[in-house]
């Protein structure tokens, strides 16, 4: 599986392979926080709505590395990367609304996803066949 990414055209800014690990621990940890303090915080139970946003923002997450690494196919983890950044925006705005401390904790997260983002879409461009 990771034979053919080692094989991949990499985009510029590309880090090191170790950098990932960490990184989503620490964000997965943030994520985490932000939610239990977001429940604990709301004025009154989180509506249907931002469960809804939050568990689809989850399975987004959830089936990128499938995609990518497994069906070995970048442009559809592409498209589900923008759905991640679309809902993961969506979460930071309404979070603000309740608790801004759940809000602040995503915006790493953000900054993370869209960097993995333009990194999704170097490896879909530079490797199309």
């Amino acid at each position: 599986m990771f034979d053919w990414y080692a094989q991949l055209n990499r985009p510029p800014l590309s880090p090191p392979n170790w950098i990932f690990g960490p990184v989503w621990t620490i964000l997965y940890i943030m994520i985490l926080i932000s939610l239990i303090i977001y429940i604990r915080k709301s004025y009154s139970k989180p509506s249907f709505l931002v469960y809804g946003v939050v568990a689809l923002h989850i399975i987004s997450n959830l089936i990128w590395t499938p995609l990518f690494f497994q069906f070995r196919n970048p442009g559809l983890a592409l498209l589900d990367i923008i759905f991640l950044d679309i809902t993961l925006a969506y979460m930071i705005f309404i979070f603000w609304k309740n608790s801004k401390i759940s809000s602040i904790l995503l915006w790493p997260y953000m900054l993370w996803v869209s960097f993995a983002t333009y990194l999704n879409t170097g490896f879909f461009l530079l490797n199309r066949n």
